[in-house]
């Protein structure tokens, strides 16, 4: 019989509209509503009632519609989840992609409740931002302050975050200082690295998560109280959709080293993102400890389960 606890693992007990909102549409001439500065992937429960909301930032060159099935899994836990398309092409430097997350950051405010169900009330005192690979950095810098927003954060998550694409060497604009609890958040940090992001898929590419400028280091800067997992056997593009179409879907499978399937990574990464927010947002702290205690809950073996 599955563990209550285990249970964030598998979808929740919400349905789930998923749904996208295009940027620089026309406005509606009956209200004040103002598109978004981005287009946004958007994952709702269905049921009446007021939710969390988390902003979840996307990977190099990567599309929100990738982590489709991600954001459902959160979505059916109790959480609205926000995927911006922050560009589609971009080079080394994230300064832009800081700012465009604040800007989306701020629509919120005015803009998020016009878009929802009209059942589904955010709540956005209680914001979390995530993001993946680059996004992850994006997502840091934000909280750091790179950008000025209206909102605060009440919680940050780096899923496989990386600082730049060569060991050691850092993109602009650098996050990471090497040293050691350096960060000044004042939030609650969970990171979670992948076991096989810091081997090479190929001798013709890095690999897509090295050591020197990815997870263990964004953890090592954070203070107290943060959270940190490896899941050892699996890749920096495992917690993507099952399929992921086009050039860049294809290359998601192609240039980082991968573990035997997604789904087990997929719905670690979204019942942990679930443990933490329920621990810190909700004062629920049943499932995240219940992971500490006892890993083998978990749908991927865990080499690192660190607590501050």
């Amino acid at each position: 019989m599955e563990s209550t606890s285990s249970s964030i693992f598998k979808f929740g007990r919400h349905g789930v509209k998923l749904f996208r909102v295009e940027s620089n549409a026309a406005a509606s001439s009956a209200d004040s509503y103002t598109p978004p500065p981005k287009p946004l992937l958007i994952a709702s429960p269905c049921d009446e009632g007021d939710y969390a909301v988390v902003l979840f930032l996307h990977g190099y060159l990567l599309y929100n519609s990738f982590y489709s099935q991600l954001f459902q899994h959160v979505a059916s836990h109790g959480f609205v989840v926000i995927g911006p398309q922050l560009y589609s092409i971009s080079g080394p430097d994230a300064t832009e992609e800081i700012k465009s997350a604040g800007d989306v950051t701020d629509w919120l405010i005015d803009g998020l409740s016009h878009v929802l169900p009209t059942q589904v009330r955010p709540i956005l005192s209680k914001l979390s931002i995530a993001g993946h690979s680059r996004g992850g950095k994006v997502a840091f810098g934000l909280a750091l302050g790179y950008t000025e927003s209206r909102l605060k954060f009440s919680a940050l998550m780096g899923i496989d975050p990386v600082d730049g694409m060569d060991k050691g060497k850092q993109t602009p604009p650098p996050i990471l200082t090497h040293v050691p609890h350096s960060f000044d958040l004042k939030v609650p940090v969970m990171v979670v690295g992948s076991g096989l992001g810091e081997i090479r898929r190929n001798p013709l590419f890095p690999p897509c998560a090295p050591k020197g400028v990815s997870h263990k280091e964004f953890f090592d800067e954070c203070g107290s109280p943060s959270c940190y997992f490896v899941a050892k056997e699996y890749g920096h593009a495992d917690m993507l959709d099952d399929e992921t179409k086009g050039i860049r879907g294809m290359a998601t499978y192609c240039l980082c080293k991968n573990g035997k399937a997604r789904e087990p990574m997929r719905s670690f990464v979204g019942g942990i993102m679930v443990a933490f927010m329920k621990a810190y947002l909700e004062g629920d702290n049943k499932f995240l400890m219940a992971i500490r205690d006892d890993p083998e809950i978990a749908p991927v073996e865990l080499s690192t389960i660190a607590f501050l």
